[in-house]
């Protein structure tokens, strides 16, 4: 069913928000073509909100210590908001180098355990990328079908079985 989920940041410098979270975050990425970087992010959750409004969607990474990920940003340069305790959990906010907002909290709120694993599939390659290597290709399953039962051998021939059929006593054929 699920196996994950794809957010997005829109960005007005893109490469340079690229960078920050291959540099800063240091979020392991692959490339999908033309430097065009898609992250790996820890294990997630999803929470629904009640609102008058729907298509509202907002994106909050999670740290173990607001207080340490806000010392480490400002060795990057990178200021973040003073925190705010709202209940659910510490938070702060950075500015992103093209300008968008982000949301980073420690959570006090209990958290759901990881679903378990599925086994993952190869990753894809970009439209136009050849890797190189040819992927072996598991032969298609045969329908398995139950045995068809074979006839007895008979030693007789062809004329023969005509004139069984034909000579009295002999079995009389099946009408079709």
């Amino acid at each position: 069913m699920i196996i994950g989920a794809h957010a997005i940041i829109y960005s007005k410098d893109s490469d340079a928000d690229r960078a920050f979270f291959r540099d800063v975050l240091q979020l392991g990425s692959v490339d999908v073509g033309e430097g065009w970087l898609i992250f790996g992010l820890p294990p997630s959750e999803l929470a629904v909100h009640p609102s008058g409004n729907n298509d509202l969607h907002e994106l909050y990474l999670m740290c173990e210590d607001v207080e340490a990920f806000i010392r480490d940003m400002l060795t990057h340069d990178i200021a973040c908001t003073a925190v705010q305790d709202q209940g659910w959990g510490l938070l702060t906010s950075l500015t992103l180098p093209g300008g968008g907002k982000l949301g980073v909290y420690q959570p006090r709120h209990a958290r759901p355990e990881p679903p378990a694993q599925v086994a993952s599939k190869p990753a894809r390659r970009a439209p136009g990328k050849k890797s190189g290597k040819k992927l072996a290709r598991k032969p298609a399953k045969k329908p398995t079908r139950p045995p068809l039962k074979k006839p007895a051998k008979s030693s007789s021939t062809p004329k023969e079985k005509t004139a069984k059929r034909a000579a009295p006593g002999g079995r009389k054929p099946r009408a079709r």
